[in-house]
């Protein structure tokens, strides 16, 4: 089986269509003249907190506590800007500030036309694909406060390797994805554990803001998100999205 996904390589700045296919149950392009891959979308990439069950249950009883004294009774947003965007076998520098990372597997719904006030029953309508993200950030504590200086480092945001189109991929609500830390499986993530799937999260995102073409949208990570450290290497799976994968190393500036 092969599928069409959109890439963006080699340093060009447009789009390609290049052809997918499964080898050993996870899709592969096999492609001699890519030398570099980039980031797939340039849109605004918003990520969303507390949307994986799992995560709910290990805070417990924190959620009803000061300062909000109940569970999220809205998608819980934040941004990952421009600069932290990068792509498939990209570097990740550690800051000299950071003893280690965190590593957020996430799935991107990325949007395909502009999207406001939709209803989860249309939601598909809007998506144009899906692809893989890894949104690092420097371990911190509280997630009720934006963690800009954690989660908005330059290179902080892998994406890809690329756009796989969303009639290609059958069972969004069914995807599993699997991490892997210098070879060793760390973290499984399912999408059939998230609190708000993704029509409903896309309903209750844009009932308050308008999602743009090129957008996207994580889904949320799952619990107990792996750590690294300089010289660490990152490998994100999902059979429908395909690999991606960053190694990490100390920032000598």
């Amino acid at each position: 089986m092969s599928v069409n996904v959109r890439a963006r390589i080699n340093s060009r700045h447009y789009d390609e269509l290049l052809s997918a296919s499964s080898r050993d149950g996870m899709l592969y392009v096999d492609d001699a003249s890519i030398k570099s891959w980039a980031s797939p979308v340039i849109g605004t990439v918003y990520g969303t907190l507390l949307n994986d069950r799992k995560v709910l249950e290990a805070m417990g009883n924190q959620l009803n506590e000061a300062p909000y004294k109940q569970p999220p009774q809205a998608p819980v947003l934040y941004i990952k800007p421009m600069n932290t965007l990068a792509g498939h076998q990209s570097v990740v520098e550690l800051p000299g500030d950071a003893a280690e990372l965190q590593v957020g597997a996430s799935i991107g719904i990325v949007i395909g036309k502009q999207a406001a006030k939709i209803s989860e029953y249309e939601a598909y309508d809007y998506i144009e694909g899906f692809t893989l993200v890894n949104d690092i950030s420097i371990p911190h504590d509280s997630v009720f406060r934006p963690a800009i200086k954690e989660k908005a480092r330059d290179g902080f945001c892998p994406i890809g390797p690329w756009v796989v189109s969303q009639t290609d991929v059958k069972q969004p609500e069914s995807l599993e994805v699997n991490v892997y830390v210098n070879g060793e499986h760390k973290q499984q993530f399912l999408t059939s554990s998230l609190v708000r799937p993704i029509p409903k999260l896309l309903q209750d995102v844009t009932e308050f803001m308008t999602l743009f073409k090129g957008d996207v949208l994580m889904v949320g990570c799952g619990h107990d998100q792996p750590r690294v450290t300089a010289g660490d290497s990152v490998r994100i799976e999902s059979a429908e999205l395909g690999v991606l994968e960053n190694k990490v190393r100390r920032d000598q500036s």
